[in-house]
C-alpha cells in the first residue's frame, strides 16, 4: 500500500495524523484502527513525517452529503419548483420542461442538473451542428431474428430499470441545462433497408449512422437506439447499438452489457436493485464546495497564461473527423522495470505515465509549464454504491506538470501527490478550472488529454468504450466499436496489471505513430533514470526514439555532395544556357530573364569589367537592391574572374565608404 493509499484509507475511517516532537500522533477512535494499519503507519513513518511537516498532508475531510429525496410523487399532474431540491427552476421553467416531455407531468420522474462532464459534452454537441463527436456505437452480428428480438427486449428491460437510460437533456429557455428522468421511455428500434450494392452490411450501417453526419436528438429519451439490417446471403442480422456519451461511461457500458446478458439468460431476479443517478448529482453539487475547488485550481493554474499546444494545433471544437490512431503494447521488460521503480518509490504507475506524457507534450509544444487534461473515473466520491450505478461519472480536469530543473525522482513523487489531491476535486467543472487560470475563454485550457485506465479493455474512445468486448451470448458476435473525441491529441493507456497498452488518437496532420513512439521512448528514459540516475534533471531526458534520432543527426544531416567536376559555377551556367536558352532563369514581379538573355547580359558586363581592370581574385563590390540587375552583376563578376562583395544599400554612406 502506498502512502497516498494509506492516507486515503485513514481519511475514510476519520483518523487524523500530527507530529509531536519525534513522534507521530494518531487521532481518532482506537477501535477502527486495525493492527494492519498500525503496522503500515510504522512502515511509512518517515514519509508521513515529511508530508506533515511540508504542509502537503491534509487530514480527514470527507464531506457527508445528505441526498434530498425526490419529491415528485407517482401520478403527479402538477410539478412545482419545491419538488425539485437539486435544481432551481421557476414555475414557468418547470412548465416549459414538462411541455417537452411525452406524456407530460405524469411521465416526469425527476429533474436535476447535469454532471460536470455532461456540461462539456453538451457544449460540444451544440457546437457541432452537423455532426456529433460524442456519439458512440457497438456492432454485433446475430445468428437469428429471434435472438435479435430477445436482445432488444433485454435492452428495453435495462432501460426500464435505470433512470439515466430514461433521461433526456433539455436547455432551451432555461438558465442552465437540466436532465429529465422519464418514468417510461421506449427504446427506438429501426430496421434499415440497405442498398443491393456489393458493400459490406457493416460498412453500410456505419456510413448511414456515421458520427460525422448523424446526430442523436438528446432531448428525446432514451439516448440510445438499436439499428439493424438483414444479411440475405448468411441469413444473419447485423446490429448497430448507438449510445450518446452524455449518459454512459465505461463502467456504465460494462454494467449495461452484464445486465442484458443476465436478462437474456433468464437471471433477471439475481440483479441488484438499481440505484439512482441523482445521488451522484447531489454528491457533485453538495459535496466539496466551489470555494475549495477554486482554491485548489488557483494554486495549480494561476501562473498559466498560455495553453500547451502540441504541434501548434489548438482546435478543440472538431467533430471527430480526421482522427487517426496507433495502438502499441509496451515491451514486458520495460513494464517490469517501471513496476519495480514505482514500488521502490511508493508511487503509482499512473504517476510515471503522467510525467512521461508531460515530457512528450513539452517537447512537441515548446512549453515547459505543461497543462493537459486527465480523465478521472468520478466514482471515488460519487456516493454509496457509485461503482454499480449507471450514468456519466467520468470527468476531465487539468493537471500542470513543470518540466525543469527538478530531479526525476522528485518530479515523479510530486506528480503522484498532485494526482492524489486532484481526486478530491474530481467533480469540479472544467469551466471552473479554466477560470482559475490566466487563459481567458474562448482560448482552450486543454488541447491534449491522457486517460489512464486500470484493467480496461483496449478501446477506441478516450473514456473506454467496447472494443474487444466479449460476446454477450451464444449466437452473438461482437464486431467492434468506434468513438472519437473533440481533442486534437489523446493518449489512452490501458493497465492490465501485467502490461501497458498505448493508444494514441491524433487529429491530422499530427503523426499518431510518432507520438506513440515519443511516449514509449519517454517511458524508457524515465525507467533508465529511476534505475541509474534518479537525481538527474528531468529537463535533461530526451524523448526521441533512436530511429528518429539517427534520422535527424545522421541521415538528414548528410551533406556530402559529389563535387568531382572541375568546372566553375559560371561555366556550368553557360552550359545550361546553351542547352535551354529559352527557359526562364530568373523572375522578379512582372519581369523575367531566360537563361540565354541572362547569359548574354552577363557576358557584356563581364567584358566591361575586364576593361576596368578586373582580373582573377579581384574583389568587386555590388551595392544594390535585390533585382534582375543584381543577378546579372553577380554572374558577370564571376565571368570576369573576380569575387563579388555584396554591400547593403541601407547601410549609412560613411560605413559603405569605409568598407570600400
Amino acid at each position: 500500500m502506498t502512502v497516498i493509499e494509506l492516507l486515503a484509507q485513514l481519511n475514510r475511517i476519520n483518523i487524523a495524523l500530527s507530529v509531536k516532537g519525534s513522534d507521530l500522533a494518531v487521532h481518532g477512535k482506537k477501535d477502527v484502527l486495525a493492527p494492519a494499519l498500525v503496522n503500515l503507519l510504522r512502515q511509512h513513518k518517515d514519509e508521513l513525517f515529511e508530508l506533515i511537516k511540508s504542509g502537503q498532508y491534509v487530514g480527514p475531510r470527507e464531506t457527508v452529503v445528505v441526498v434530498p429525496p425526490n419529491e415528485i410523487p407517482a401520478g403527479c399532474d402538477d410539478i412545482t419548483p419545491d419538488m425539485l431540491p437539486l435544481v432551481e427552476l421557476t414555475v414557468d421553467e418547470v412548465a416549459a420542461v414538462v411541455d417537452r416531455v411525452s406524456g407530460g407531468a405524469a411521465n416526469v420522474q425527476d429533474i436535476y442538473p447535469l454532471a460536470p462532464l455532461q456540461e462539456g459534452l453538451l457544449f460540444h454537441h451544440l457546437m457541432n451542428s452537423g455532426a456529433d463527436p460524442y456519439l458512440l456505437h457497438g456492432l454485433y452480428r446475430f445468428a437469428s431474428r429471434a435472438l435479435l428480438d430477445k436482445f432488444v427486449q433485454a435492452a428495453q428491460a435495462v432501460v426500464d430499470r435505470h433512470d439515466i437510460l430514461r433521461t433526456a437533456i433539455l436547455w432551451e429557455g432555461l438558465r442552465e441545462p437540466v436532465q429529465v428522468v422519464q418514468r417510461r421511455a421506449s427504446l427506438v428500434v429501426e430496421e434499415v433497408a440497405l442498398d443491393t450494392l456489393p458493400i459490406d452490411t457493416v460498412e453500410q450501417l456505419r456510413e448511414k449512422f456515421n458520427a460525422r453526419g448523424f446526430r442523436m436528438d438528446v432531448r428525446q429519451a432514451p439516448l440510445m437506439r438499436i439499428c439493424f439490417a438483414h444479411e440475405p446471403a448468411t441469413d444473419q442480422w447485423t446490429v448497430l447499438h448507438l449510445f450518446h456519451h452524455l449518459v454512459v461511461d465505461h463502467t456504465t457500458m460494462d454494467i449495461l452489457r452484464h445486465e442484458v446478458e443476465m436478462i437474456m439468460a433468464g437471471q433477471s431476479h439475481l440483479l441488484p436493485p438499481p440505484l439512482p443517478f441523482r445521488n451522484f448529482i447531489a454528491q457533485a453539487r453538495l459535496g466539496v464546495s466551489r470555494q475549495e475547488h477554486e482554491a485548489f485550481f488557483q494554486t495549480m493554474l494561476r501562473d498559466v497564461n498560455e495553453p500547451t499546444i502540441p504541434f501548434g494545433i489548438a482546435t478543440v471544437d472538431g467533430d471527430g473527423s480526421g482522427i487517426d490512431e496507433s495502438r502499441h503494447d509496451l515491451a514486458p521488460e520495460l513494464v517490469k522495470r517501471l513496476q519495480m521503480s514505482t514500488r521502490a518509490l511508493d508511487v503509482s504507475m499512473a504517476s510515471v505515465c503522467h510525467l512521461a506524457w508531460a515530457q512528450v507534450l513539452s517537447r512537441i509544444s515548446g512549453c515547459d509549464n505543461v497543462v493537459f487534461g486527465t480523465v478521472l473515473a468520478g466514482r471515488l466520491q460519487g456516493g454509496e454504491g457509485a461503482d454499480r450505478v449507471l450514468g456519466m461519472f467520468i470527468n476531465t480536469l487539468p493537471i500542470k506538470i513543470q518540466i525543469g530543473e527538478e530531479s526525476v525522482k522528485a518530479s515523479v513523487q510530486r506528480t503522484h501527490l498532485l494526482l492524489a489531491e486532484l481526486l478530491r476535486h474530481e467533480h469540479a467543472p472544467l469551466s471552473l478550472a479554466q477560470g482559475c487560470s490566466g487563459i481567458a475563454a474562448p482560448t482552450p485550457l486543454l488541447t491534449a488529454i491522457l486517460n489512464y485506465r486500470f484493467n480496461a479493455n483496449v478501446g477506441h474512445d478516450p473514456e473506454g468504450a467496447m472494443e474487444d468486448a466479449p460476446p454477450i451470448g451464444n449466437g452473438i458476435e461482437f464486431l467492434g466499436s468506434e468513438e472519437r473525441t473533440n481533442y486534437p491529441l489523446c493518449l489512452n493507456i490501458d493497465d492490465s496489471g501485467a502490461g501497458l497498452t498505448l493508444n494514441v488518437q491524433a487529429q491530422s496532420p499530427i503523426d499518431h505513430r510518432r507520438v506513440c513512439g515519443y511516449m514509449e521512448s519517454a517511458l524508457e528514459r524515465l525507467a533508465d533514470a529511476l534505475e541509474h540516475a534518479p537525481n538527474a534533471r528531468l529537463r535533461s531526458l530526451d524523448i526521441l526514439p533512436q530511429v528518429e534520432l539517427r534520422q535527424l543527426l545522421l541521415e538528414w544531416n548528410s551533406t556530402e555532395v559529389d563535387n568531382s567536376h572541375d568546372q566553375c559555377i559560371h561555366r556550368l551556367f553557360e552550359a545550361q544556357a546553351g542547352k535551354t536558352p529559352e527557359v526562364v532563369a530568373v523572375v522578379l514581379e512582372d519581369r523575367q530573364l531566360s537563361y540565354g538573355e541572362l547569359n548574354a547580359q552577363a557576358n557584356r558586363l563581364a567584358c566591361y569589367l575586364r576593361k576596368l581592370g578586373v582580373v582573377p581574385d579581384a574583389c568587386v563590390a555590388i551595392c544594390m537592391e535585390r533585382s534582375l540587375d543584381m543577378v546579372v552583376g553577380l554572374l558577370a563578376v564571376l565571368k570576369a574572374g573576380g569575387a563579388y562583395v555584396p554591400l547593403d544599400p541601407d547601410y549609412p554612406a560613411d560605413r559603405l565608404s569605409y568598407m570600400l
